[in-house]
């Protein structure tokens, strides 16, 4: 049984497929702001599966993805889904899905203590503590949301496109937002994540994930390894266990 798995962030929803032994090669990658149902038509063209399993943050695409599979077995990711950890937070319907998922594959993958960092158009970390459970974690604006953020709510200062810097003093005026951006909000990650494995105790396992995470985790020593497909494996752990208690 092949299960078609969405992760729907803000601003790319990313397809696979899987079933219980693992996620398959094959991978879609629609805009989020393009996501529709003739977009969903074209990139399924041909895909074969026997269920749907999405983790979603935008509302809106949530309901759209619901209609356009309605009439298939289908499951949406939420805090009453089949995560395999439990919760030590006071609202735990207010966790984003995409963060459950993400812990869902941490805990499976890693074991815990453990910190998921979601380098997306926010950085979310979300912590499992040494007995498993969901404890909290932080959430702080993305890289892109930044520099975006000073070109709209300024008069002078340019939306640019993000790059390494070439050095920390910028030159020109582009430049020197590249280096608030990039050197800034490392050095926000790694403030961020100092204060947490403090408040942790012990060594947790500290893994990346997300569109930004490549870029964004270079020179964070903490970080123990970048995982790109955490989500998506989080949510093909999720249909796993519904679709088995569905049987």
């Amino acid at each position: 049984m092949a299960w078609l798995l969405i992760d729907n962030s803000n601003t790319r929803t990313k397809f696979a497929l899987g079933d219980a032994d693992g996620l398959y090669t094959w991978r879609a990658v629609i805009a989020t702001a393009d996501l529709s149902d003739e977009s969903l038509e074209t990139a399924l063209l041909g895909v074969a599966y026997d269920g749907v399993v999405v983790a979603s943050v935008v509302p809106e695409k949530s309901v759209l993805l619901a209609d356009h599979f309605a009439g298939r077995p289908f499951h949406a990711v939420s805090f009453r889904s089949p995560l395999g950890f439990g919760f030590d937070v006071a609202r735990s319907e207010q966790i984003g899905n995409d963060r459950l998922a993400n812990l869902a594959a941490l805990k499976s993958k890693y074991g815990s203590p453990a910190i998921a960092i979601d380098f997306g158009t926010a950085v979310t970390f979300s912590v499992l503590s040494p007995q498993g459970i969901f404890s909290g974690g932080a959430i702080a604006p993305g890289m892109a949301a930044m520099t975006s953020y000073l070109a709209t709510r300024t008069a002078q200062l340019p939306m640019v496109e993000l790059s390494e810097p070439a050095s920390a003093i910028g030159t020109t005026t582009t430049e020197a937002i590249l280096s608030g951006a990039v050197i800034g909000h490392r050095g926000m990650v790694k403030e961020i994540l100092r204060e947490i494995i403090s408040a942790c105790g012990g060594h947790p396992k500290v893994v990346a994930t997300g569109g930004g995470a490549e870029f964004g985790a270079k020179g964070i020593a903490e970080i123990d390894a970048i995982d790109p497909d955490l989500t998506l494996e989080g949510v093909r752990q999720i249909a796993a266990q519904h679709f088995a208690a569905e049987e």
